[in-house]
């Protein structure tokens, strides 16, 4: 029998399942490092139908391990470009490539229905929680998945039957006291924080006044500043306005911009913060930086970084791109070097606002002068002025603060693009593994579901995966699938989907009447208050008019949940409707039977390792086995006496170790009051 490319997947899957796979309808977010690993798998695996969906770039960075790219990509769609390179391993699947987000209001819970099963290859914390509430809401498998360095993990998601992505709480990012950042940094990353998120914001983006929170007003509720410190930052955050100005202003030489900032930022600044003598008590007192001093002590190498006065006079900028390619990422640089860096840096983001360039160097249709100067441009760990601005200026910022004494300062341009960045380690090894474990699971899951035939899906056999490479015996970790978290605000609630034709002609009032009929509910939209029993101001209003379009989910909390039962929550989804049809219908409908709920609090009554249950196991122990309260009592007198004599008797810490040699004695007291007798 002659071979084709399905002969081994016939061979392990049987015929039907070959043919079962090649009806699948998958949609898989995310075309990365997992992604491009997983769309080759997929293809190979026999998957007919895949929707791969991402709103990334490729960048040159993405080469050495996100195969399926190559360098004259650069700049293209990963979507895209993934599709068509990868559309060769099976010709006869269908890809349909998506170049957007997902949280895009077009991909509302109706269009997450089509698919049988999603795969997440994201690493967007974000968008895998957009991810895993619109599978909860559309009933739709996920497969998740993530990878760090040589860890890895895949987890099946089921609604109702195994925990989803939010039943366990996710570490937020860290942040930093705004005080901490402007005027006492004590850390490197303290000052790569200051210079992306603050600098940066003050002079390419928004600004302070720009519509951004005022982060000074929140630390001065808190408490983290005196009113002296908080006043000094409110003056050097004003004091920006002229530089903002400046930068945009073609008829003002670049370089000479560049003086100012830095002769603000790291001179002026800094001895306004050394006139508060009260702060600088209990800590060390930064150092001011002069720009003619700093070249005059440490010249910088001419083969390093070149260094022209006539930077930015030339038309189109000149020295914009000469001279980076001799900047190494890992080498790091002298307070001088940094220095000439900075200026590059600022002289290339002036020119590229004069000329109408906004946020991660795409060229607009400006054409400079005044018109350019409303552009922004913000922070993007592949944009190389951003990040040469970025390095340089928190190199400097270290400078100041007294962080390094060495003539090399502060850190290299990639540590400050891991930390700027948030860039996790990817390995394009473990992303091969991972894409492995997801198609097998997915392959598992859908035959688990059609085994059900539309009823409960057996998870008996399907397992959690982790990759441990510090266990050589057993790199690959399996765990039993967690039910869900009856806390989780997520997989827990009712979802139900609201097909709308128009949103200015269904109000508020008729969809929470089709959906819970005349309950006394409150409804929300996301933190947003729409309507509560004693407030209906807005039940004659229609949804648009609220701001409610397609893709949002509006939320019903029911206040009927029972007798003694914990109030319910109806998770509305608003998708699109065709025009031919009526316009509002309720899926399910009629509404299926709310669940009763005990309360978070007398649930606690019955979860074992409760305060209640562990106070009442100790007074049982004591109540039903009195014969074993003396055997406790003589055990914690003598280990009581035993470290009374030895501080008394010992000088040392070390005699008071040779000293306690007798206390196992009182765990024999111990034992006995434990021991079943």
């Amino acid at each position: 029998m002659p071979r084709t490319r399905t002969t081994h997947a016939s061979a392990i899957l049987g015929p039907d399942g070959v043919a079962r796979l090649a009806r699948t309808k998958v949609l898989m977010v995310g075309a990365g490092g997992i992604g491009c690993e997983l769309l080759k798998t997929t293809l190979l695996a026999g998957f007919g139908h895949i929707t791969l969906l991402d709103l990334d770039t490729i960048d040159i960075s993405n080469l050495n391990r996100q195969f399926l790219f190559r360098k004259k990509d650069v700049k293209g769609s990963k979507a895209i470009v993934a599709a068509a390179t990868a559309a060769p391993f099976n010709p006869s699947a269908v890809i349909t490539p998506i170049f957007g987000n997902i949280k895009d209001a077009a991909y509302d819970v109706g269009w997450f229905q089509q698919f049988d099963i999603v795969l997440n290859a994201l690493d967007n914390l974000d968008a895998r929680r957009h991810v895993n509430r619109m599978c909860m809401a559309s009933g739709t498998p996920l497969i998740e998945s993530g990878t760090a360095g040589y860890l890895g993990q895949v987890q099946p998601i089921v609604k109702d039957l195994t925990e989803c992505f939010d039943c366990v709480p996710k570490p937020t990012p860290k942040t930093f006291p705004v005080c901490t950042i402007r005027s006492t940094p004590s850390a490197p990353v303290h000052c790569v924080v200051w210079a992306k998120s603050y600098l940066m914001g003050e002079l390419f983006g928004e600004g302070e006044e720009g519509g951004r929170r005022d982060a000074l007003s929140e630390a001065e509720k808190s408490g983290e500043g005196g009113a002296d410190q908080i006043r000094t930052l409110r003056a050097q955050a004003r004091a920006f306005e002229g530089l903002r100005a400046a930068l945009r202003d073609p008829s003002r030489a670049p370089l000479d911009v560049a003086k100012d900032i830095f002769r603000k930022v790291y001179e002026d600044d800094v001895k306004a913060l050394l006139g508060m003598e009260d702060m600088w008590r209990t800590r060390s007192r930064p150092v001011p930086l002069s720009w003619d001093a700093v070249l005059a002590n440490e010249p910088p190498h001419p083969d390093d970084v070149p260094f022209k006065e006539d930077w930015g006079q030339g038309e189109g900028g000149e020295g914009e791109g000469e001279g980076r390619e001799v900047i190494k990422d890992q080498r790091a640089l002298s307070r001088a070097e940094n220095l000439v860096l900075f200026a590059k840096a600022t002289v290339s983001l002036a020119l590229r606002l004069r000329g109408g360039e906004g946020a991660g160097g795409v060229q607009g249709a400006g054409e400079g002068g005044e018109g350019g100067g409303e552009k922004e441009i913000v922070f993007d760990k592949d944009d190389e002025d951003t990040l040469d601005f970025v390095t340089a200026a928190a190199n400097l910022r270290s400078a100041t603060a007294g962080a390094e004494k060495k003539t090399r300062i502060g850190k290299t341009r990639w540590e400050v693009k891991e930390m700027a960045g948030n860039i996790i380690p990817a390995i394009a090894t473990t992303n091969a593994v991972v894409a492995g474990l997801i198609v097998l699971q997915a392959v598992r899951l859908l035959k688990a579901k059609d085994a059900a035939g539309g009823g409960v899906v057996d998870m008996a056999g399907m397992k959690n995966i982790h990759i441990t490479p510090n266990k050589p015996h057993q790199p690959l970790a399996p765990s039993s699938l967690i039910p869900p978290n009856a806390h989780c605000g997520v997989c827990r609630d009712v979802y139900v989907v609201a097909q709308v034709r128009d949103t200015e002609k269904v109000t508020l009032g008729e969809l929470i009447r089709g959906v819970v009929g005349d309950r006394e509910t409150t409804a929300y939209e996301s933190a947003r208050l729409l309507s509560d029993p004693d407030w209906d101001d807005n039940l004659g209003r229609s949804l648009g008019d609220l701001g409610v379009g397609y893709g949002a989910f509006i939320s019903l909390v029911d206040e009927e949940g029972g007798e003694g039962g914990e109030d319910v929550t109806v998770q509305v989804g608003i998708a699109k409707w065709p025009a031919a049809a009526p316009q509002l219908r309720i899926i399910p409908s009629p509404l299926p039977p709310l669940p009763k709920r005990a309360r978070k609090e007398e649930r606690e009554k019955e979860e074992p390792g409760s305060p209640v249950k562990v106070l009442g196991g100790a007074f049982r122990f004591f109540l039903l086995a009195p014969s074993r309260f003396p055997f406790f009592l003589a055990g914690c007198l003598w280990m009581c006496l035993r470290l009374f004599w030895a501080m008394c008797r010992c000088v040392s810490c070390a005699r008071v170790a040779l000293r306690l040699r007798f206390i196992p004695l009182s765990s024999f007291f111990l034992d006995r009051c434990f021991l079943d007798r």
